[in-house]
């Protein structure tokens, strides 16, 4: 029978859970309760819970994280001597981790996790646990190596406690911090090795889809990153199917695909989530493949399925609660906007994508963490960039590629932005800039992944070649491109190589090869379709049916230039009037104060 003193913290906990679950919750009488538990000098193990649940309910609803944190010290540093008490200890550990974390100190987080890792060895669940939040927080922290050896002992810990699924998630994990990384020499073997054990699951059948979606996205990505994008379509295929078989009603929630058994009870995203995530790598595709109407449905769908996942509460992950929850909603959020942006300036829609690119500086400013926005922040300056050419504000331009040069970490993105640094610098015939410039953007000097950077760089060295009249090195130059680009289907590089290999050969009187690379250049732009490319075509088909003596024909091209032309100044037009357009001045600091941009869209649909 318990005590006096035993029946009264029992009764005050038991007070506290009622006012907790009470409808509204009683949130002050419920930490007034609580706190009056330590008045009667419990059992350590009941004073660490306390302080715990005290920690927990600080932190969900109040504002005082300061208190929220001290009762969460006390928690883990009473619990930690405490045998057989791993909830409490662990839980108490990995909050406090998480709340160092959010108040950008992850230099505390550290030691914690790390010392909860030593004790919980023989807790599979919050070994794995804990080494999940301890490599998240280093990858966050760009130290990719250090996060990538605790995923692979966690590889291994979880093989030897017999937990397969959450072995293959650790092994996915490690792959995608190695993609990150541009580790792609080793991402290889790890992607197949990964393949081979999905392939032959023969533990939960949802497991192995879910496991088959985490793989089949990574196969995805490791492909767009290096612009393979004919080289991924059966992937992607298997990736659209799979994910409709997850989305089916049938399908369980995330707790059943994660089952019962000891240290399998995670998920790399729920399903809603990987819903997002595959229509935003359908958009990625469809971007760089050049189908950039297709590309603009699906982030249309794509935001409306963030909208409404945000609006229900369901971003929130099974290990990684409602915050991690809306982080993640919000960095697919910014991708989708940032593609939808890109897709604007191709079609020649520059009032659009100024209001896309105004939507993304919004989504800085409401950043989730400071991580997040300085991740986005260089990508937006190189969007800024390239509607800045787009205007033929030249200046801008160059300092907003400057500007995402030096703040960006991203090597690719660094290629990216100097790549069309070289054009501005081509079309302002700064040659020693230029030439300084090209030195760092050959195509030798290009990773060996990056088919798409590569193919890029060749189409400039030609664009450069061109406009110095080295016509036959430029053919060259731009021939590699050709093959490069029709070997990934990557079509925008392939009609904008096609209309300079047009210009070239009018440019050496050989109408009938210049007429030969423009009719195939103006059938690909239309279907991207490619405003500029479409101009410049029709402006050689003119002169090329000029030539030739045929009126009529001539005459059609001629329209057919000014219309392009008096839908392109129409738009310019738009764009300068736009208050958004003071964006293209901006270079550091936070985003300036804008109105409000274009309203979310509303529509939902499957993505293949």
């Amino acid at each position: 029978m318990a005590s006096t003193q035993d029946a009264w913290y029992i009764s005050l906990l038991g007070l506290a859970e009622h006012f907790r679950t009470s409808n509204p919750p009683d949130i002050k009488s419920c930490i007034q309760c609580l706190q009056a538990v330590f008045n009667f000098k419990p059992p350590q193990r009941v004073e660490a819970r306390t302080h715990l649940q005290l920690g927990n309910i600080l932190l969900t609803h109040t504002k005082n994280i300061d208190l929220a944190r001290t009762h969460l010290e006390q928690s883990w540093f009473l619990s930690q001597s405490i045998n057989a008490f791993d909830d409490v200890k662990f839980e108490a550990a990995s909050v406090l981790a998480e709340l160092f974390e959010q108040q950008g100190q992850p230099t505390h987080s550290k030691p914690i996790l790390r010392k909860a890792i030593e004790l919980s060895q023989k807790s599979v669940y919050w070994h794995c646990r804990l080494i999940f939040q301890l490599a998240q927080i280093h990858a966050t922290e760009r130290e990719y190596e250090v996060a990538s050896s605790l995923l692979a002992v966690g590889v291994d810990y979880a093989q030897i406690a017999n937990a397969a699924y959450t072995r293959v998630l650790f092994l996915l994990s490690r792959v995608m911090l190695l993609l990150i990384d541009k580790k792609i020499q080793e991402v290889l073997p790890l992607l197949n090795q990964a393949g081979h054990l999905v392939e032959s699951w023969t533990g939960s059948p949802h497991q192995k889809e879910y496991l088959k979606v985490f793989f089949l996205v990574l196969q995805v990505c490791h492909y767009l990153m290096a612009g393979q994008v004919k080289s991924v379509k059966p992937c992607l295929k298997q990736l659209q199917q799979s994910i409709q078989t997850i989305m089916a009603p049938t399908w369980p929630d995330d707790d059943a695909v994660c089952g019962s058994a000891a240290g399998e009870s995670f998920v790399w995203m729920s399903r809603q989530q990987l819903y997002v995530l595959v229509y935003l790598v359908t958009v990625m595709h469809s971007a760089q493949a050049g189908y950039m109407d297709k590309a603009h449905k699906y982030t249309e769908k794509a935001l409306a399925q963030i909208d409404k996942l945000t609006s229900s509460g369901c971003e929130e992950g099974k290990s990684g609660g409602a915050r991690s929850g809306a982080v993640l909603a919000w960095r697919l959020r910014m991708a989708l906007v940032e593609h939808s942006a890109l897709c604007r300036l191709v079609t020649g829609g520059k009032a659009n994508a100024l209001h896309e690119i105004a939507r993304a500086a919004h989504l800085l400013a409401v950043a989730p963490t400071p991580g997040s926005a300085a991740a986005h922040t260089p990508q937006l300056h190189c969007l800024l960039g390239l509607y800045a050419m787009s205007m033929n504000c030249m200046e801008a331009a160059e300092s907003q590629f400057h500007t995402a040069i030096q703040m960006s970490q991203e090597r690719d993105l660094w290629m990216f932005a100097k790549l069309n640094l070289a054009i501005v610098y081509l079309r302002g015939r700064r040659d020693n800039d230029l030439a300084q410039l090209m030195e760092q953007v050959r195509p030798e000097a290009l990773p060996a992944y990056a088919h798409g950077l590569r193919a890029a760089s060749y189409y400039v060295l030609g664009l450069q070649a061109f406009f110095q009249a080295r016509y036959n090195e430029a053919k060259r130059y731009l021939r590699e491109t050709l093959k490069m680009a029709n070997a990934e289907d990557l079509n925008r590089l392939t009609s904008c190589s096609l209309v300079l290999l047009g210009h070239i050969f009018l440019s050496i009187n050989n109408s009938r090869e210049s007429m030969n690379m423009v009719t195939p250049a103006m059938q690909l732009a239309s279907k991207i379709p490619d405003v500029h490319v479409q101009l410049w075509a029709s402006a050689i088909l003119k002169d090329l049916y000029r030539l030739a003596g045929d009126t009529e024909r001539e005459n059609e091209a001629y329209q057919m230039h000014c219309n392009y032309s008096q839908a392109l100044l129409k738009d310019h037009f738009q764009a300068t009037q736009l208050p958004q357009h003071v964006l293209v001045q901006w270079t550091s600091g936070p985003p300036p104060a804008l109105p409000p941009s274009l309203p979310p869209p509303a529509a939902l649909s499957n993505p293949t």
